[in-house]
């Protein structure tokens, strides 16, 4: 390794807090990384890495020269592209909900990787929140206010929500034309992974936002086993219209209120300031705003 790439995997092991996950991010033996580091320690005269047997954390004199290597680096990156006018390239970590993935980036996937063959893409999935700079993500697309999350946003979409519940529910409990015949009804309570409780039902009432919680006989932190519940007769519910597409159009969910849905939900991208000016970050930013801006989601 030379000293740029002993630089590139000091970032990534403070980011991982983790000699393996930072070597397998960069496809190097956990041996060669703890050499590399051994060999950066010593040329520069300062002890840069604390080391447990569970963690792995910056000295001070580290946290000082990780924010001067980011820096360092996302310069020499821009650079270098600039120089040979070289297509992006590199592994490009994003997160992003399972079902959004597979609804609006997958069908247009082809195109961004022909686009740009030297960029290699890694997805993860799930409902949890991610922490970008810890887990190494480059970026996570996300839906809902970002109040008190750190990095930068860059607005999407709005998306739809719409209120559903299956036929054999409305049978027994009523079809509700306003919120106050919601009384004596129950919903399938969804456990946000931000604050740990129950989300209530929201509704747009003459440009005010009512919020309503309902008893529920079942909670779950899971959106897709939500939806199996709802399918299933435990309660109302409320997501975005585009997963109901199929549910709807089958007569398996019917919709409700619909003359208050809730109001629409924003959709963001969110990054860190520190991976900003990489330009398989930049591209893929640019491709993404447009897969959104041409997608159906009222």
């Amino acid at each position: 390794m030379d000293r740029f790439d002993r630089m590139r995997l000091l970032v990534r092991i403070v980011e991982r807090a983790s000699f393996t996950a930072a070597a397998a991010d960069l496809g190097v033996p956990r041996s060669t990384a703890t050499e590399a580091i051994r060999r950066l320690e010593d040329e520069l005269g300062a002890r840069l890495l604390e080391r447990t047997t569970r963690h792995v954390a910056p000295t001070l004199d580290g946290a000082d020269f990780y924010r001067r290597c980011v820096t360092i680096l996302a310069d020499l990156e821009e650079a270098e592209g600039a120089l040979r006018q070289s297509e992006p390239r590199g592994l490009l970590r994003i997160d992003a909900h399972p079902l959004l993935t597979q609804t609006f980036i997958l069908p247009r996937l082809p195109d961004f990787l022909a686009r740009y063959p030297q960029i290699d893409l890694h997805i993860g999935q799930g409902d949890r929140l991610v922490d970008l700079v810890r887990e190494g993500v480059d970026c996570v697309i996300r839906a809902g206010e970002l109040d008190g999350d750190t990095g930068i946003a860059r607005r999407l979409t709005s998306i739809q929500e719409i209120t559903v519940a299956s036929p054999a529910y409305l049978d027994r409990y009523g079809v509700p034309d306003t919120p106050d015949d919601l009384a004596g009804h129950l919903m399938v309570g969804f456990v946000s992974s931000r604050t740990g409780s129950v989300m209530p039902l929201e509704f747009r009432v003459e440009e005010k936002v009512c919020e309503i919680r309902l008893p529920s006989r079942v909670t779950c932190n899971n959106s897709d086993t939500v939806v199996a519940l709802a399918r299933a007769g435990y309660g109302l519910m409320q997501a975005p219209r585009y997963r109901f597409a199929a549910d709807l159009a089958e007569g398996r969910l019917v919709e409700v209120l619909a003359a208050i849905r809730p109001a629409p939900t924003p959709l963001s991208v969110l990054y860190s300031q520190n991976r900003q000016t990489a330009p398989r970050l930049r591209v893929f930013l640019d491709w993404i705003s447009d897969v959104f801006a041409e997608a159906d989601l009222s």
